[in-house]
């Protein structure tokens, strides 16, 4: 669980108070207000993106946390976010504590909602310790195909079409998957270094070898500061050029963080800034694929790319 999440559990008690008196209330985005679509919620944007992917033109797919220029760990759920996920019909998050705020106004709500947790979609044991579901390369497609069954469950007629957008959401990935392919045929084994474990699975699918020890990863993470003996390892890893690229969370920087960039750059060590939410504009396919050309820049050119386009 990522323990920087405390501030945004903070409100839920207040939160769990109001639902109740939300219920009843109508509001935009409540269930009148949409015409006759499915009002499907996201935890992340990433998913609400897959959500309205898949859900197409009988679905309104609304993202809890989308902000791509703030700290996802410091969201703060309010009660227009618990009203939101009182009323709709389907949600999707990620579990593994990462959005832990979800459950307790599931809770508080008693909406019966269908309920996709990715973590147990994808029969993961709950102490994984890396939340960043989304940059494997098997989860999205497993995802597409839940949020199908799921709006084809709710809406029974519309199933042929949920269906066949979903396997269109998984062909729009094969790029990318091949592109990870052929990066990994290249450079298998090339070491990187990282500051936490965002993309650890994306750089696991190029073939890439993560020098940096994940105590040091969950650390930074968590906001808890790292041993000693993990920070001088990192510093060592940058200024002997034992590694091509670090990898860094470019949404959240503290002083660990900002060390080794400097670090980074004395040694001429090119850095990719990688996000835990989707870029303004961007689609979950587009997002991967500037993950994964920003990391081909730096392992092939030497050039960092400290932050996708916003």
């Amino acid at each position: 669980m990522d323990a920087r999440a405390p501030a945004r559990r903070t409100s839920l008690a207040a939160i769990a108070a109001c639902v109740p008196l939300l219920a009843g209330c109508g509001a935009p985005g409540s269930p009148a207000a949409l015409h006759g679509r499915i009002l499907a919620v996201g935890a992340e944007s990433q998913y609400a993106n897959v959500i309205s992917a898949v859900g197409g033109r009988y679905v309104d797919a609304l993202a809890i946390i989308d902000n791509p220029n703030a700290d996802p760990h410091g969201f703060e759920a309010s009660a227009a976010v618990a009203q939101t996920v009182a009323r709709a019909r389907l949600v999707v998050q990620n579990g593994l504590g990462y959005d832990a705020f979800m459950n307790a106004i599931e809770s508080a709500s008693g909406n019966r909602a269908r309920v996709i947790d990715v973590r147990a979609l994808l029969r993961l044991p709950r102490s994984t310790a890396n939340p960043h579901l989304w940059y494997g390369p098997r989860t999205m497609p497993a995802v597409a195909r839940a949020i199908a069954a799921a709006l084809s469950a709710i809406a029974p007629r519309h199933a042929a079409y949920f269906r066949a957008r979903a396997a269109r959401f998984v062909a729009s990935l094969r790029p990318w998957r091949r592109a990870l392919a052929r990066f990994a045929a290249r450079h298998r084994g090339t070491p990187v270094a990282t500051t936490e474990p965002i993309a650890d699975d994306m750089l696991a699918a190029a073939g890439m070898r993560n020098l940096t020890p994940f105590s040091l990863q969950a650390d930074i993470m968590n906001g808890t500061d790292p041993a000693p003996q993990a920070v001088s390892l990192e510093n060592r890893l940058l200024s002997a050029h034992r590694v091509r690229a670090l990898v860094y969370n470019e949404q959240v920087t503290d002083s660990v963080t900002r060390g080794f960039l400097a670090v980074a750059a004395r040694a001429h060590v090119p850095v990719v800034g990688v996000s835990e939410t989707m870029p303004a504009g961007a689609s979950y396919a587009s997002w991967m694929m500037a993950e994964l050309r920003a990391l081909e820049r730096a392992v092939d050119h030497g050039v960092s790319t400290r932050r996708l386009a916003r």
